[in-house]
């Protein structure tokens, strides 16, 4: 079984990005109380400090565990970048995250070739023969129709190739919702009605 979840700092400040280190160090030292294997999948970093970071959880507990972390965690400390600041409280929030799903490289199993007659020019001898081919991608929907040529099998492969580029174009259009959505998570982080709470440098839990 494995998940994901996403820390944020929610673009806060420097101190806000410390508390995503520390929140990972905690999650990482936890981790293995609960037989969950942690593995970095991507990191955001501001001024050498991490802003947000995904990590993927695998493991028969990772239930139990994200329960103890999803939510908004409030880091009590003076600030360590500037003494002076009044603000004490600094929050992070973990939330499920949802990878954008890769398009698979396709599989001809996966595609329903129909043969059809060719309209348009080319004289009688395009109409007579059905030459044009109809290739339908089953997962996605993805359809293609080519009557490029006279050759029913040379159609297939351009339609074959026709199909691979809309697939990776669905890609494209899929990791740039995902980042769109990421975006707005980041921005978006409640810090009220805290999960957990850690005080001091040494982030001790209260």
């Amino acid at each position: 079984m494995e998940k994901y979840i996403l820390i944020t700092s929610g673009r806060g400040p420097k101190e806000c990005n410390l508390a995503v280190q520390l929140v990972l160090e905690r999650i990482l030292a936890e981790a293995d109380q609960y037989g969950v294997k942690i593995e970095t999948v991507e990191v955001e970093k501001m001024d050498g400090l991490p802003s947000s970071i995904v990590l993927k959880l695998i493991g028969r507990e990772i239930g139990v565990f994200r329960d103890r972390w999803l939510g908004t965690i409030c880091w009590i400390c003076q600030s360590p970048f500037r003494p002076n600041h009044r603000r004490k409280n600094w929050f992070v929030e973990l939330k499920d995250w949802y990878p954008a799903k890769s398009a698979a490289k396709l599989n001809l199993k996966d595609v329903q070739f129909k043969a059809m007659r060719s309209s348009g020019a080319g004289g009688q001898h395009v109409n007579k023969v059905s030459s044009a081919v109809r290739a339908t991608h089953l997962p996605t929907g993805l359809m293609v129709q080519v009557m490029d040529t006279r050759s029913q099998l040379q159609n297939r492969e351009i339609a074959v190739l026709r199909l691979e580029e809309q697939l990776m174009a669905l890609e494209r259009l899929q990791k740039a919702a995902a980042e769109n959505q990421r975006w707005k998570e980041q921005i978006a982080i409640e810090r009220g009605n805290s999960k957990r709470i850690f005080f001091g440098s040494k982030f001790k839990e209260l």
